[in-house]
C-alpha cells in the first residue's frame, strides 16, 4: 500500500542511496545519517552493505540505515522493491543514485561484453531507479534526485568509449528529469566528480586531485542542501571540464586518455 502523502509528511526525511555499499556511497550514508535521515542502502555486496547499517546504527544509537541487497542489472525488480522502501521508510525526499561500473579498457579493445555490463550499471539501472524517484516526487510535489555521473561524460575521450558515453548519456537524461521536475518542485542534481578514491579508480592508470570519499560526500551534501543543479568535486573539476571542452577536436583527438 502506498504511503498516504499527509502521513509521509509527518514522519522523519528519508532517502534512498543506491550503490552504497562502499566509496562514496557509504560515505554519503554516512553524511545523510548525521543530518538526521532514514535510510534505505542499496547494493548487490548484501555482507558489506549490512556491516554499513549496523555501524551508522550503532554510531546513531537507534536504527536509522536499512540494507536492501539489489543487483542495479534487474531492472524488472527496481518498482516492487522502490515501493517495498517507501512503506518501510514511511517518507521519501531524497534519491541518490550512484551505482557505477568502469571496467579497464585497452586502446585497441572493443569489447561488447563489458560495453554492455557498463551501460546496464551506469545508464539503464540509474532510468530504472530514477523514473521511480520521478513519479513519486512528481505527485508529491516536492524531493530530490541526485545522480552520481563523472567528469568523463563532458567529452568523448580515446581510454574509456563506452564508460564516457554512459555517462553523457546519465547527464543527459538527468537534465531532462531537471527540465520536467521543476515546475513541480522537484530538484536533480547531477554531480561530476574527478577522482575520488575509492575502488573503481583502480582502473584509472593516470591519478590527479584524488579527494578522499568523504571530501566528495561534504561537496555533493552542500550542493543538495542549496539545491544546485550541477555540481563538481572536488571543485577544481569544475575548471579541468571548462578546459577540456574548449579543446578543439582535433588536438583532443591527439591526447591519450
Amino acid at each position: 500500500m502506498t504511503t498516504p502523502i499527509s502521513s509521509a509528511l509527518e514522519a522523519p526525511r528519508g532517502a534512498v542511496i543506491v550503490g552504497a555499499s562502499a566509496g562514496l556511497g557509504a560515505a554519503l550514508a554516512q553524511r545523510l545519517a548525521r543530518e538526521g535521515y532514514q535510510l534505505a542502502l542499496v547494493a548487490r555486496r548484501g555482507e558489506a552493505l549490512a556491516a554499513l547499517c549496523e555501524q551508522i546504527n550503532g554510531t546513531a544509537g537507534r536504527p536509522v540505515a536499512r540494507a536492501y541487497a539489489h543487483d542495479v542489472t534487474d531492472t524488472a525488480a527496481v518498482a516492487p522493491l522502490f515501493a517495498d522502501i517507501l512503506r518501510d521508510l514511511g517518507r521519501l525526499d531524497l534519491v541518490i543514485y550512484n551505482a557505477g561500473l568502469m571496467l579497464p579498457v585497452t586502446l585497441t579493445e572493443f569489447d561488447t561484453e563489458k560495453d554492455h555490463a557498463m551501460l546496464a550499471v551506469n545508464l539503464l539501472g540509474a532510468v530504472a531507479w530514477l523514473n521511480q524517484a520521478a513519479l513519486l516526487f512528481q505527485r508529491q510535489g516536492r524531493g530530490q534526485i541526485c545522480g552520481i555521473s563523472s567528469i568523463a561524460g563532458d567529452r568523448g575521450r580515446v581510454g574509456a568509449p563506452v564508460y564516457g558515453a554512459s555517462k553523457a548519456g546519465l547527464n543527459g537524461y538527468l537534465e531532462s528529469l531537471r527540465n520536467r521536475l521543476t515546475r513541480q518542485g522537484v530538484n536533480v542534481l547531477t554531480v561530476r566528480p574527478g577522482m575520488v578514491d575509492t575502488e573503481m579508480l583502480k582502473a584509472t592508470p593516470r591519478r590527479m586531485f584524488v579527494i578522499p570519499p568523504a571530501q566528495a560526500a561534504e561537496d555533493i551534501w552542500q550542493a543538495l542542501r542549496r539545491r544546485k543543479q550541477v555540481v563538481y568535486t572536488s571543485a577544481r573539476w569544475r575548471l579541468v571540464g571548462l578546459a577540456l571542452r574548449h579543446v578543439p577536436s582535433v588536438i583532443f583527438r591527439r591526447l591519450s586518455f
